[in-house]
């Protein structure tokens, strides 16, 4: 980047930072700049440096500003790279009903990121989602990949509870009646569960791309996603089986190598996606994140 450039970017960055700092109405912010120096720049990295000087400064942390206004930053914060926000109502709770699945998770975010910035991997194709959760990843793609078809999936009931209004929340029709909006993909939720699906319910999603975020958490759920995606792997009318990909963070290093010897044992090969920048989302530091291409 060229001096002039970085000049720019730091009166910038330190305009955001002093506003923030002093709670500004979110208005005065200078966003039109902000999203002009995005589409220009080749620094990749303005994202993060941005976070780090508001939402994740020091000063945050010793003091911290409310959640509300935290929140309605990064709402339009997000708003700048993608062109559009996606908006979630989540449980305040880790654990709430006796599942996980009503909070967002780093891998959700980590594998959100990496599919904005490989669109087409997504675009005009079906993507079956397991293990849903609160939908970020889902409806991150549905806005920027423009697939052709997005099924969302998880087995408990409270998380398709709250997954079905985050998917109206978020504009999206759960209406098979895509003709009020055709550049919208056509969306539905399925309650799958990983042991008892069976093949018909398999064969109709017909999906080209398969994805989970965050879904190893323990040996049971291993066992039985490795089950699921071998029962899928033969479920395409073209006998050609789907793209998966699943995104974990690594809390345990045996939760992965376990997975992946499950995977070894049922035949299903896989390599890691390159590392991406993270440069969109507040992410958890301190964890690592994967992204796992298999081939079943």
């Amino acid at each position: 980047m060229a001096p002039a450039e970085i000049a720019e970017s730091e009166l910038l960055l330190q305009t955001f930072e002093r506003r923030f700092l002093a709670a500004r109405v979110l208005r005065s912010f200078p966003w039109q700049s902000l999203e002009e120096k995005l589409k220009a720049s080749s620094d990749s990295k303005l994202l993060l440096h941005l976070l780090q000087k508001t939402a994740r400064h020091p000063l945050c942390a010793r003091y911290p500003p409310s959640s509300s206004y935290v929140r309605r930053f990064l709402s339009e914060l997000i708003r700048k790279p993608s062109g559009d926000a996606v908006t979630l109502r989540e449980s305040t709770a880790i654990i709430a009903h006796g599942t996980t699945g009503l909070v967002t998770w780093d891998a959700a975010l980590y594998l959100a990121e990496w599919a904005m910035q490989n669109p087409a991997t997504f675009t005009h194709r079906t993507v079956l989602e397991l293990g849903s959760g609160a939908g970020l990843t889902g409806l991150a793609i549905c806005k920027a990949c423009q697939p052709r078809a997005y099924i969302f999936s998880d087995g408990h009931s409270h998380v398709l509870e709250q997954l079905r209004q985050n998917i109206i929340l978020n504009g999206f029709s759960l209406e098979l009646d895509v003709t009020i909006e055709p550049e919208h993909p056509t969306v539905t939720v399925a309650q799958l569960d990983w042991d008892t699906g069976t093949g018909p319910q398999l064969s109709a999603f017909q999906p080209d791309v398969v994805i989970a975020a965050d879904v190893l958490y323990c040996p049971d759920a291993i066992l039985s996603l490795v089950g699921l995606l071998k029962r899928l792997s033969g479920c395409r009318k073209d006998q050609r089986p789907p793209d998966v990909y699943v995104a974990s963070t690594i809390r345990n290093p045996e939760t992965p190598q376990l997975f992946t010897a499950q995977l070894g044992q049922a035949g299903i090969s896989w390599e890691a996606v390159p590392p991406h920048d993270r440069t969109l989302f507040a992410y958890e530091e301190h964890w690592e994140v994967v992204v796992l291409k298999l081939t079943l």
